[in-house]
């Protein structure tokens, strides 16, 4: 569901009309993420529209200046949520209308992003938390994090109970770096070293990450045993002033750090200018957009989905477009290999048929050793009578030579194991040497 249009803002987010967030509820505390960011608004949130004045003073004042009217949806896939937040300042930064998805081209206007100052989560704790949770500390991070919180809180009441799940966040290398490209500065594991470390020396109990950001090797003495169901795993084209890739005028500048991304762009538009160093989360990018640095950018529309963003997207990019990356739209727990009673918490949450989807896109990941310095794109799915389909691509970074693949099989472990081996294997020995020089 979109969100309604928003307001130009003056000095400040001021927005007019109904804006629809996800709302999160359990026994004592709610939680509403909207536009991006997540609030505590106590006990006072339910399903359904209301207008912001009805909120005691002490909830309203966490909303962005001049939120008028709120519509919240309790996801169905959610079921007990208790949201124990605090220590959350947030600031809101004005820029004015975001441009929303239409049949017709939309006339240039300026997005809304809200910029967050978010702490890490310290509660006030009678006891030791029961499982401490390590994340990075991007919006969509956090995000993924409190889902994992109320996916474990729903399957065990005491973890239900407050101060029993705790919220780590861990800045990492891809974090503090944004000045140059994920490939010059060491490739794998930018977004996970750090919380890894974290876990080995029991900081945390357990690690939530992306899985694309997910080396294909795992540190010693931990394992990943569960993913939660996947999201949409495709791309989302995101522009001020067009409704597709095809309708950007040639030498328009499109901003993306994915070199997945990229070589497929320039395959399908040589026309097209791309911006590689175009990093930063999501509400950064979307800034820089509206700053008029690109025409338009390309995101994961998972995330944009878990943020309760998809008001920006113009339209969406099918498979054929783009063959999304290896595990888009999965999320994925680790815990110490030696922590049974943190690998019984979570195998509770770990959705099978995305676990091995996953398998199957790492190992063909694996077997072609891909990098940040190498565009491969790789997608497993259930075709409608129940048997893995397998997709998987290479291309050179200029996008003018792109090699594609597919194989089909039993949806189970090892079958999907060797499929995406196999594939691997095909489009190394096509590609030869050289052919991510170019």
């Amino acid at each position: 569901m979109m969100a309604s249009p928003l307001h130009p803002a003056v000095n400040n987010v001021a927005i007019k009309a109904p804006v629809t967030c996800k709302l999160t509820y359990g026994p004592g505390h709610h939680s509403i993420i909207c536009m991006g960011q997540i609030y505590d608004v106590g006990q006072w949130a339910h399903t359904g529209t209301k207008p912001i004045s009805s909120t005691p003073s002490a909830y309203r004042s966490r909303f962005p200046p001049n939120l008028s009217q709120m519509e919240t949806l309790n996801p169905s896939n959610q079921a007990l949520i208790s949201a124990n937040f605090s220590s959350r300042s947030v600031s809101a930064t004005g820029f004015s209308l975001p441009c929303l998805k239409s049949p017709v081209l939309c006339q240039r206007r300026k997005l809304t992003v809200i910029k967050a100052s978010v702490a890490v989560e310290q509660q006030s704790q009678t006891k030791v938390a029961l499982i401490r949770i390590g994340t990075r500390g991007s919006p969509l991070a956090l995000a993924q994090a409190y889902e994992t919180r109320d996916k474990l809180m729903a399957t065990s009441a005491e973890l239900a109970e407050e101060g029993a799940i705790q919220i780590v966040v861990i800045k990492t290398t891809g974090d503090k770096i944004l000045s140059q490209p994920l490939a010059d500065i060491g490739g794998k594991g930018l977004f996970t070293k750090e919380i890894d470390e974290a876990l080995l020396n029991s900081e945390i109990d357990i690690a939530v990450h992306s899985m694309k950001d997910v080396p294909t090797y795992l540190p010693e003495k931990t394992i990943l045993p569960c993913n939660l169901p996947r999201e949409d795993v495709r791309d989302a084209f995101i522009s001020l002033n067009a409704s597709s890739l095809a309708d950007l005028p040639a030498g328009s500048v499109v901003g993306t750090a994915s070199l997945r991304r990229k070589s497929q762009l320039l395959n399908r538009y040589p026309s097209l200018s791309v911006l590689e160093n175009f990093r930063g989360n999501v509400q950064t990018r979307l800034k820089k957009l509206n700053e008029g640095v690109v025409q338009a950018t390309l995101l994961a529309l998972a995330g944009l989905k878990r943020l309760s963003m998809t008001e920006h997207v113009s339209s969406i990019l099918s498979i054929d477009d783009m063959l999304p990356a290896v595990a888009q739209g999965a999320i994925g727990i680790a815990c110490r290999s030696d922590d049974d009673k943190m690998a019984n918490y979570i195998a509770k949450l770990n959705h099978e048929e995305t676990r091995l989807a996953v398998a199957c896109e790492r190992a063909f990941l694996l077997t072609l050793d891909g990098s940040c310095r190498t565009p491969i794109a790789g997608y497993a799915c259930r075709d409608q009578d129940g048997n893995c389909l397998f997709r998987g691509l290479v291309a050179s970074p200029d996008g003018t030579k792109v090699l594609e693949t597919s194989r089909k099989g039993s949806y189970a472990y090892d079958d999907m194991i060797l499929m995406g081996e196999d594939a691997g294997k095909e489009l190394l020995s096509r590609a030869g040497p050289g052919f991510f020089d170019s």
